[in-house]
């Protein structure tokens, strides 16, 4: 029996060290472009969420929000379809989970802790369209940035402190500058 003959093995072994290596740099640079393209999204969806419109429908939203004895319903539900947006692209992965919490993650969560107290308004819209999808991207991405903030800050209070740092960042939106 012969043995191993290394000219033919070495470069055998060469191709498929070569083949591995060119696979993982691949695969390397198409993470950093679903990064890149993930950051670059997400400011764009700030400038949106600092435009002219958005800041009016915040403010309007906020004010109506914050009232003891809410109307019906408010007239403007773009923040809202807003966040439910940013909930749809970061579920199915187009944006970074924690790069949206960085970025909206005070804004979600006091919206959403004021749109569900004291009535939860998402379930009441659901049960009067018989839709139980609305909203659902925008509860997800708040259910999740509101426990990973019960993660990084855990102990007693961390639902009051949820309500007045809601009613804090409401009161601003209540107060932004609409003027162009």
């Amino acid at each position: 029996m012969a043995g191993i003959d290394l000219t033919i093995w070495i470069p055998i072994a060469a191709t498929w060290v070569l083949v591995v290596g060119t696979l993982a740099f691949a695969y390397w640079q198409l993470r950093q472009s679903q990064r890149l393209h993930s950051t670059t999204t997400l400011l764009d969806l700030r400038d949106r969420f600092y435009s002219l419109r958005m800041r009016q429908a915040r403010r309007a939203l906020g004010v109506w929000l914050l009232k003891t004895d809410r109307p019906e319903s408010p007239d403007n539900w773009e923040v809202a379809l807003f966040f439910e947006l940013l909930g749809s692209l970061t579920r199915s992965r187009n944006l970074e989970k924690g790069l949206v919490r960085k970025a909206f993650g005070t804004w979600i969560t006091a919206y959403y802790t004021y749109i569900t107290q004291p009535t939860n308004l998402i379930e009441q819209w659901r049960k009067e369209s018989n839709d139980p999808q609305i909203f659902a991207d925008f509860e997800w991405l708040a259910k999740w940035t509101i426990e990973r903030e019960r993660a990084l800050a855990p102990g007693p209070g961390f639902d009051q402190s949820l309500l007045a740092d809601g009613r804090d960042v409401l009161e601003g939106e209540s107060r932004l500058d609409v003027v162009a």
